[in-house]
């Protein structure tokens, strides 16, 4: 299910930039895992590999209407989705005083 996704995706992609040229297109699909790789040149790429436990790793860039090169890698296994960019949020730091408070309710147990 996840490859047919994955097909319909880049051919998406392909048609979201229907005046940019297929430079590399690759899609092998095997019993033990898959590899899909694809290049335009407007400078869009994603590639993929797979195997035959669902795990995938990634990566897709484009360059955005500013002109800022957007690249994401991701894994994607039994943790979840795990994207990784310097263009994704940050959390901020976890407060002082809740991290004290975690601590004392971790070493001070409810007796229940």
């Amino acid at each position: 299910m996840f490859k047919i996704l994955l097909v319909c995706a880049l051919a998406a992609l392909v048609a979201a930039n229907e005046n940019a040229e297929v430079k590399e297109l690759i899609n092998d699909v095997n019993p033990d895992g898959f590899k899909t790789v694809l290049a335009l040149s407007d400078g869009t790429a994603s590639q993929a590999t797979g195997d035959v436990h669902g795990n995938i790793d990634g990566v897709f860039e484009w360059v955005s209407p500013e002109g800022v090169h957007v690249r994401v890698a991701y894994k994607a296994d039994e943790n979840g989705y795990q994207p990784t960019s310097d263009l994704l949020p940050v959390a901020p730091p976890i407060p002082e005083a809740i991290l004290k408070s975690l601590e004392f309710i971790r070493n001070n147990p409810s007796k229940e």
